[in-house]
């Protein structure tokens, strides 16, 4: 998620990535992740050492960096402190373009509309995006449910101002939500499907014909030049273990749910929403990441304008 201190610095358009020096070398022999608690299929080949086994005939070595958020990945990516990040939100990579950080994106996962939505209590009298005029709503600033909820309001002709934005992280969303301090919440999984399990809260709309909601990996720019031989080892160990997840849904929400110390039935409910499928990115299919650039810059929240296409692209031969 991102934390408070980096969703109003996206807002305002101050990223420190301007200020970060770019382009580190990567360092020979060495393969360091950024990654988030919740980033899926790293955690998995984390956990049971699988990028390890796969890198070690190519004498790399891997070491794993936590972050809270995406765009502090970015920060790292930027100044060369890691190499490459695990799986972000369609938003970040667009707050680091503004930003003009030298990142290069390496894989993508196919659309996951239903994996954010918009939530209500479950005895809400709130029934459509209309209803939510002049209502106060929980969102991260700057994050992929931010344009969600963009997205809803425009579909029913309703400018970002018709409601009144609660700028939260996800813990104090959900909190907010169930305390009746606002009246809707927009979340992504799990922390979606946490919240329907466990407080009964009701999907006012997911983002089907709203969001595609892709998550994106990248590479430093230098890394992504430097070593095809490592990322074409990583995009194949991450497609791997997509696979596995969407084949194995029982073991992977056991795998994960004791990771992340949550009840396996909401990990597979979550999971049920995402895609995993992981893939090279192509100029076309980045037309929705220009779609949200511009959302975003119309309402003030990039500094400059963002050709979403420009951003340099690697990809695995053959695919």
């Amino acid at each position: 998620m991102i934390d408070r201190r980096h969703a109003l610095k996206a807002a305002a358009g101050l990223s420190l990535l301007a200020l970060l020096p770019g382009g580190a070398r990567a360092e020979p022999g060495k393969l360091r992740i950024g990654f988030q608690k919740s980033s899926t299929l790293i955690a998995l080949l984390k956990e049971d050492s699988a990028l390890e086994k796969a890198l070690a005939p190519l004498g790399v070595t891997v070491s794993w960096h936590e972050f809270t958020s995406g765009l502090p990945i970015m920060e790292a990516l930027n100044a060369g402190q890691i190499d490459v990040s695990a799986d972000v939100a369609d938003t970040v990579p667009i707050f680091a373009q503004a930003a003009q950080a030298r990142i290069t994106y390496i894989a993508q996962e196919a659309a996951s509309p239903k994996a954010q939505a918009i939530l209500v209590g479950a005895e809400s009298s709130i029934r459509s995006i209309a209803d939510l005029k002049g209502r106060k709503v929980a969102v991260t600033k700057g994050a992929g449910s931010h344009y969600l909820l963009l997205a809803a309001l425009a579909s029913e002709t309703l400018p970002f101002k018709a409601i009144s934005p609660a700028y939260l992280t996800p813990s104090d969303g959900r909190a907010a939500l169930a305390s009746g301090s606002v009246e809707a919440w927009v979340a992504w999984d799990p922390f979606l499907s946490a919240a329907e399990q466990q407080t009964g809260a009701r999907v006012l709309r997911d983002g089907t014909g709203l969001s595609q909601y892709k998550r994106y990996y990248l590479a430093g720019a230098d890394y992504a030049t430097q070593r095809a031989d490592v990322l074409t080892l990583l995009f194949a160990k991450l497609r791997e273990t997509g696979a596995w997840v969407k084949a194995n849904p029982e073991a992977a929400a056991a795998r994960l749910g004791a990771l992340w110390k949550l009840d396996p039935a909401i990990v597979l409910q979550a999971n049920g929403r995402r895609s995993y499928a992981v893939e090279p990115v192509t100029r076309a299919g980045l037309s929705e990441q220009q779609t949200i650039a511009d959302a975003f810059r119309a309402e003030g929240l990039l500094p400059r304008a963002v050709d979403a296409s420009a951003l340099p692209i690697w990809a695995p031969p053959g695919l």
